[in-house]
């Protein structure tokens, strides 16, 4: 278990140390979390496609699997610049948070890789971790500073001046900061409607609840939920489902409703999947799971 995962382990206890509540329903009658596969390095960023089909990274071995919604595990591909949070655009491609070289990657339904961000004003990135396009194609990311054991040869320390979530505009080639005001921003997701953003700041145990203008900007900060996570998603009913030590799921409202044991040190993230988007997949440590819910992905 490396220092991240200890770190994150130790902030999600306090925050789970809250009652356990019902599920309110979200969870299929009788469902429990289904192991799909394992023995992967570390398991991160699941993303589905149109289709259903559920996209994962192992990072560790730098490698991005399928679990097809044939129910068959394929790898999609390898040296895909260790990629972490994995996020498709409305082509099709998949964007990835690839921090091999602390960059943000196009990958096309082909493998073909494309590089959106190699800096930030000339300045390398800290590792971006998390992101999510929104409607409009806009893209959000998080770049928290998570020195990596496959960092050789260079400092690994930060050449930037925080931790902060940044948007890259439909076409452009320049991001830029919209949120400078969190300590180590790590899991993202925003509503459909492209009208909310969910940070979730986990060096503080907090998760944040933005408005994003037309231009993209942000404002408008509250507090949402008193835990972090490390990765996020919601559903049709607007809940988010914050990760950690399983999965914890807070309704629009910000009030605790459910908590998901996973049999796994550390849950990283979630996504739904499946035909129907009516099964939630859960990347944790070294495993990918399976549970089928009430409600559905969006």
């Amino acid at each position: 278990m490396n220092k991240k995962i200890l770190l994150l382990m130790a902030l999600a206890a306090v925050s789970l140390s809250l009652p356990a509540q019902k599920n309110n329903g979200i969870v299929a009658r009788g469902a429990k979390p289904v192991l799909l596969a394992g023995h992967f390095g570390f398991t991160e960023g699941p993303a589905t496609d149109k289709a259903g089909n559920v996209y994962f990274t192992d990072q560790n071995n730098d490698k991005i699997y399928i679990w097809t919604t044939g129910g068959v595990l394929k790898e999609f591909c390898g040296d895909c610049g260790r990629a972490n949070g994995l996020f498709f655009d409305g082509d099709g491609n998949l964007i990835s948070c690839s921090d091999g070289k602390n960059e943000l990657w196009k990958i096309s339904p082909s493998g073909e890789r494309t590089i959106l961000i190699s800096n930030y004003e000339g300045k390398r990135l800290n590792g971006p971790n998390d992101l999510w396009v929104s409607p409009g194609g806009g893209i959000y990311f998080t770049d928290p500073l998570y020195p990596r054991p496959w960092w050789t040869g260079r400092d690994k320390t930060s050449q930037l001046d925080g931790q902060h979530v940044y948007f890259l505009a439909p076409g452009s080639q320049v991001p830029v900061r919209v949120a400078t005001d969190l300590k180590q921003p790590n899991g993202i997701i925003g509503t459909p409607d492209g009208k909310t953003l969910y940070v979730a700041d986990i060096g503080d145990g907090k998760t944040y609840r933005y408005r994003i203008s037309p231009d993209g900007s942000l404002s408008g900060r509250t507090l949402f939920a008193p835990m972090g996570s490390d990765g996020m998603t919601i559903d049709n009913k607007g809940n988010i489902y914050l990760t950690g030590k399983g999965v914890t799921v807070f309704n629009k409202k910000g009030e605790k409703i459910a908590h998901i044991p996973v049999e796994a040190p550390w849950t990283a993230n979630v996504c739904f999947g499946g035909a129907d988007r009516k099964t939630l997949f859960i990347t944790a440590s070294e495993n990918l799971f399976s549970l089928r819910m009430r409600v559905r992905g969006v």
